[in-house]
């Protein structure tokens, strides 16, 4: 019986990891612009009624307002988004670690999985003290919920790679 590809299955795993942490990334620097996208299609005609219905459409143009004011007035705060982007960045770097020799660097693994945990309290506890919605918070929560679920396929492959290989050596030089 063939043994699983554990090496395929944590790359492909790691490489959705990696991608969106680079979406999320690059996504971060354009703020403005991207609201404004977001804006004009929750005001058309198959968007609106949604939009309006879960109060998405007057939170983000609430968050489009704070930004267009802060930035006329203080644009160099849009800076901190711009090092959270380079953080994205630097993080996914991180996972090509793993990517290449997963046994070697399987604490990035717990690393990624211990920044996910820790989105959750951060969700919540510092997007009520901001007055982020409820809903928003929760959807902030889901980035370390299925941000983690990769990362446990991971780890589960990469622990069985790891066994594989010391069956492998076992039989390669019995003791």
């Amino acid at each position: 019986m063939a043994q699983p590809n554990h090496l395929r299955r944590i790359r492909f795993w790691l490489a959705i990891f990696i991608t969106g942490l680079v979406i999320s990334g690059i996504t971060a620097f354009p703020l403005q612009t991207e609201l404004n996208w977001l804006i004009t299609s929750l005001h058309s005609d198959a968007l609106r009624p949604i939009a309006q219905f879960t109060h998405l459409l007057p939170w983000i143009e609430r968050v489009n307002e704070g930004l267009d004011v802060t930035y006329a007035r203080f644009p160099f705060l849009a800076y901190g988004t711009d090092w959270l982007a380079f953080a994205h960045l630097v993080i996914a770097i991180a996972f090509i670690g793993p990517y290449l020799d997963p046994v070697r660097n399987k604490w990035v693994i717990s690393f990624g999985l211990i920044s996910c945990a820790g989105v959750l309290p951060l969700a919540l506890i510092a997007g009520h003290v901001r007055g982020i919605p409820l809903p928003w918070r929760l959807i902030d929560c889901s980035f370390g919920i299925f941000g983690s679920m990769p990362l446990l396929l991971c780890r589960r492959s990469i622990f069985a790679l790891e066994h594989q290989t010391s069956q492998a050596v076992q039989v390669a030089h019995p003791v």
